[in-house]
């Protein structure tokens, strides 16, 4: 209804803003308080029932209260005293003034958020006065007795859609075109606006017998919350936008195609820029950087997460966390996309590959494979940007700009050690760093110095750990002094800690890469008989590089199904290319033995491992270190791809006797006459073998006097040489048969 002339003064009283978006959404409830006035009165007017029962005992006094009771609207916008008391006119009058406000209070660029989902989810005029009507009873309870009223049941308490019909569409007409906005393809379902609610009575009742419900979160939106959807929490968090483009370590191409990407959001298609790299390639911080320069949030959505949680309820759970980034105004970032590429999740693939284009405007895919692609939908403008792993250089730069920034001093070559052991993204170095200082607070709270002992821990707490689930992480315990071996095999254990100690020196700076395609990891073949030291040797190789040590368990690799123990190796392999650790596969002629003539199936399948295990052992730039008690029995194609072969011969007499001087602790109390000689020269026994009789005469002496001495050595090399399925003579003792009696023979 237009305003009346001549009151000018009123009319720019009408036209002022609303003050904030709650005022404007109190406006709009007033505008349904009036609806529904209508409704009732109309209602009244149709009644022929007996009205002494109307309702089941809801009086029309109360109604007609509960009718009168403001909702918080400002007074000025119903206060005006020559209005028509007809509730239809009273109705018009209010839809245009509250009309004049929203316009005003956008033309001031006050926020409105009922006016920002209406553009967020392209809604109706209907849309919205749905959301309205199922939101009254968040506002006041009293309503549910109006609804009550008008559906003349006490028990329903919530706005069925022939009630919402009957107030937003009272024609056949409109009721027909009313039910399309209803649909599960509409806004209004498609993005869980509202919920369709069945009764429970009713089996399979008819679209106007269900109920609707507005959805929480967008309660809680519309009335000033900013937190996440609880629903979404576990899946998703926000962060911090970050810095610009021209911060990261990038190539000038890429850096130029994101700032003309940035450039280009929002734009009329869905985009979707999938970062493809391996892991350390930083690709979060290139989608912050990109959302810094467009002024946009990101929220990052853990996929793997989302799968692990949420199988049932993949794709409605996708509608959250798209229709809450929408909410936030914020891009997506989808981490862990190869979640989606086993085979048993395909149809979780699709569906996530469908949703991009009823998703958000833009959004990154974190993921490492290039076949997304081809599940991309027509209508979204999908691109594969490829992002490298930082080069040895750039990881030093890190390096020393976090240390540098925390006023750390540490040598630069501390700090080469670092780059080249720990191939971490930038924002992986500036975490490692950080966690550093922490331990060093933990032992200094005066931080005075940190040192590269808690940067390796850090480094290696910040290194994926997935690779604990595959294999047994070895701690290492041991050092150079305890290990005996001849003078050459201990200078080739250290030329293999300087091979990846100066591994980018020689592939980056002096540009052996450019001539190998493939191999650049290491891998070292120890052999030798059992217990010659060879489990012993990595230990220590880990220990001084400052990696962690992953022991293989084949028992959990090889498997008598076709095609699984290649998938298990994978696994491996991937898992160890980001956890900047090295791999040791013991009793590894088991798995990597000579390929034998193609006799049947059995024979090719065989092969067919083996020829995996070669592929990848080229491809994987770590370091593996493989274990054999049987040189002769490994093929002969992984000798050639050996970067180092370390024979572990039986120790001699003089390697045995430095080996029985340093197996004991200092605390283990010992008889000073022990003939440590004796038992050099008279037992060849491998160095495991002299632990293990150490360790057997440790606890013999326990039960007895508590002081090691040569009886309780002879019982326990007795009992070593009957586990390994010897004879024991008297002359191997060098005694009679009655002095062996005297000293604990049998």
């Amino acid at each position: 209804m237009p305003l009346e002339s001549g009151r000018t003064g009123q009319t720019e009283k009408f036209m002022q803003a609303f003050t904030d978006s709650l005022a404007h959404l109190l406006a709009e409830m007033e505008r349904i308080d009036l609806l529904m006035r209508f409704q009732i009165t109309r209602q009244r007017k149709l009644s022929t029932g007996d009205e002494q029962f109307r309702g089941l005992y809801i009086y029309e006094q109360e109604v007609d209260a509960l009718l009168r009771k403001p909702i918080g609207l400002p007074q000025w916008l119903v206060s005006e005293p020559d209005w028509a008391t007809d509730p239809a006119s009273e109705l018009g009058v209010l839809t245009h003034r509250i009309a004049e406000c929203r316009q005003a209070s956008l033309n001031q660029g006050i926020d409105l958020r009922l006016e920002r989902l209406r553009q967020l989810f392209a809604l109706t005029s209907f849309d919205i006065d749905v959301l309205l009507v199922c939101m009254t009873v968040e506002f006041d309870l009293r309503y549910e007795k109006l609804y009550a009223y008008l559906q003349d049941d006490l028990n329903k308490k919530r706005p069925s859609v022939e009630l919402l019909f009957n107030l937003l569409a009272p024609s056949l007409e409109l009721s027909v075109d009313a039910r399309q906005r209803l649909l599960p393809e509409s806004p209004l379902l498609r993005f869980r606006l509202v919920e369709l609610i069945e009764d429970p009575s009713q089996p399979r009742p008819p679209l106007l017998s269900k109920y609707l419900k507005a959805d929480d979160r967008i309660v809680q939106y519309l009335l000033g919350a900013d937190g996440l959807d609880e629903r979404i929490r576990p899946f998703a968090e926000l962060v911090d936008a970050g810095e610009g483009l021209e911060s990261l370590q990038l190539d000038d191409e890429v850096k130029q195609g994101l700032m003309h990407f940035t450039t280009s959001i929002p734009g009329s298609q869905p985009v979707v820029l999938h970062l493809h790299g391996p892991y350390g390639a930083d690709k979060l911080s290139v989608a912050q950087a990109v959302c810094h320069h467009a002024g946009q949030r990101l929220m990052v959505a853990d996929l793997e997460r989302l799968v692990a949680e949420s199988d049932t309820g993949f794709g409605k759970t996708l509608t959250l966390i798209y229709r809450e980034a929408s909410l936030q105004h914020a891009v997506l970032f989808w981490k862990g996309m190869e979640v989606l590429h086993n085979e048993q999740r395909q149809s979780m693939l699709i569906t996530f590959m469908q949703s991009l284009e009823q998703g958000c405007a833009v959004a990154f895919v974190d993921g490492e494979a290039t076949s997304e692609s081809a599940h991309a939908p027509r209508g979204v403008i999908y691109h594969t940007v490829t992002l490298p792993r930082p080069s040895f250089a750039q990881r030093v730069q890190t390096w020393r700009a976090a240390l540098k920034a925390c006023e750390i001093g540490i040598a630069p070559r501390d700090i080469d050690e670092l780059a080249v052991k720990f191939k971490f993204s930038h924002s992986q170095i500036r975490n490692a760093v950080a966690t550093a200082r922490n331990f060093a607070r933990w032992r200094d709270p005066d931080l005075r110095r940190i040192t590269m002992r808690e940067l390796y821990e850090a480094c290696r707490m910040h290194s994926n750990q997935k690779l604990s689930t595959l294999a047994h992480k070895v701690t290492s315990k041991y050092l150079w002094n305890d290990i005996v071996l001849p003078l050459d095999r201990t200078e080739q254990l250290r030329e293999i800690c300087n091979h990846v100690k100066y591994r980018d020196r020689v592939y980056s700076e002096w540009g052996f890469d450019r001539k190998l395609a493939m191999g650049k990891g290491l891998c070292v073949l120890f052999a030798g008989p059992s217990g010659t030291g060879k489990t012993m040797a990595a230990d220590i190789i880990a220990g001084e590089l400052g990696l962690d040590l992953y022991k293989i368990d084949l028992s959990t690799v090889v498997s008598k199904y076709i095609g699984e123990t290649e998938k298990n190796l994978s696994r491996i392999f991937d898992e160890a290319e980001t956890s900047n650790a090295i791999l040791f596969f013991d009793e590894a002629d088991a798995l990597f033995g000579k390929r034998s003539e193609v006799k049947d199936s059995h024979d090719r399948y065989a092969n067919i491992e083996t020829g995996y295990l070669l592929q990848r052992m080229e491809e994987h730039e770590g370091m593996v270190v493989l274990a054999s008690n049987f040189r002769k029995n490994m093929d002969e194609a992984f000798v050639r791809r050996l970067h180092f072969t370390v024979e572990f011969p039986l120790p001699t007499e003089e390697d045995r006797r430095r080996i029985w001087e340093s197996v004991w602790p200092e605390a283990t109390p010992r008889d000073p006459k022990l003939d440590l000689g004796f038992l050099a020269r008279r037992f060849q026994v491998t160095g495991g073998n002299i632990r293990n009789i150490a360790l057997s005469a440790a606890f013999l002496a326990a039960d007895d006097n508590g002081v090691v001495g040569m009886r309780h050595l002879v019982r326990a090399t007795q009992r070593e040489y009957q586990k390994m399925g010897k004879l024991v003579s008297e002359s191997d003792f060098g005694v009679q048969p009655k002095d062996l009696i005297a000293i604990g023979g049998d």
